[in-house]
């Protein structure tokens, strides 16, 4: 750090990952992440915001949806801290939107459900918004999916997470309906007591 001065050490690794992005996209990630790291450190979560943004599009580049979902729940964490609902409930319909668009339905819903446990998020737009999401992919339903994409609650979020979303439906969304319709169908065992 800079003459133990955390807010230029911390512009001068969002410079060099900036600088890094298109060569060296793993470095620059890196950075952005020590960047965001040195401001939450000394207190400064608000001022962080933008790194995690920045690392988020690295990793949709990447095509490391996990890792950029992982970073807008980071966001979202610092954003909780701070009060700003409005941060923190757009990164974590963002989350949804990334996990949905690497065709993982499960940790989408497991997202939705870790966020919704956050009362900013479950009395929000962007909950009621991923809720109709989860639905229509359960239920299949392509129209409903392309719908809610196109609705001003996803406009309102980060570029990459807009082009994620606006690409939805991806993979096979009618296997997901028939495996919603399989767990409703199984018999019950009346020996089983859990």
């Amino acid at each position: 750090m800079e003459c133990g001065r955390p807010q230029p050490a911390s512009d001068a690794l969002a410079k060099g990952a900036r600088a890094l992005e298109d060569a060296m996209p793993e470095a620059a990630v890196q950075l952005y992440n020590d960047a965001s790291a040195i401001l939450e450190e000394d207190g400064k979560e608000q001022m962080a915001f933008d790194l995690y943004r920045a690392a988020t599009s690295v990793y949709i580049k990447l095509e490391k949806y996990s890792d950029a979902a992982s970073s807008l729940l980071q966001l979202g964490l610092a954003a909780d801290k701070c009060n700003a609902t409005n941060s923190q409930c757009k990164a974590y319909l963002g989350a949804i939107i990334i996990y949905l668009h690497a065709h993982d339905f499960k940790q989408a819903e497991k997202c939705y459900n870790d966020c919704s446990q956050v009362d900013a998020f479950l009395r929000s737009d962007q909950n009621r918004c991923a809720s109709k999401l989860l639905s229509a992919y359960t239920e299949g339903d392509i129209e409903e999916i392309k719908r809610v994409v196109q609705s001003s609650t996803v406009s309102n979020l980060d570029h990459v997470v807009i082009k994620l979303a606006r690409k939805l439906p991806t993979g096979d969304v009618s296997a997901l309906k028939t495996d919603a319709g399989k767990e409703e169908e199984e018999p019950l065992d009346e020996n089983d007591l859990t």
